[in-house]
């Protein structure tokens, strides 16, 4: 675990990269296991977490919320509302869009292109 997050930030301080590993619920002896024996919801935090402290521009993120156990799944909304760059997400989470606060919702019921630039819970108590 420690090992990919250097891989995927080498200029970030060893204090920072356990800081970071942290807010993804990696603390004491899991940030040296080998990610070949995660969990699959631990191997969808440290990807995320590698994504988060990358110099990416852009995530594109298709359900990333998916079979994450509550903890999980608010550490990372808050990751991703903090993040620097812009957030691409594909979701049918009516909650993770609104933990993140959007400036733009695109919806695409029907396959037409809907783009949405107000508050999101008006758009939903519009449905």
């Amino acid at each position: 675990v420690l090992e990919n997050m250097r891989s995927a930030a080498p200029d970030m301080d060893l204090v920072e990269v356990r800081k970071v590993l942290g807010s993804f619920l990696f603390s004491g002896d899991d940030v040296d296991k080998p990610a070949g024996v995660l969990s699959g919801g631990e191997k969808t935090r440290l990807a995320l977490a590698t994504l988060v402290v990358s110099s990416a521009n852009v995530l594109l993120l298709d359900e990333p919320t998916n079979n994450l156990d509550p903890a999980s799944r608010e550490e990372i909304l808050g990751a991703l509302r903090t993040y620097k760059g812009a957030v691409v997400l594909v979701t049918h989470d009516e909650g993770a869009v609104e933990a993140l606060q959007p400036e733009r919702i695109i919806l695409l019921p029907d396959g037409v292109e809907d783009l949405w630039g107000s508050d999101y819970a008006d758009l939903v108590a519009l449905a």
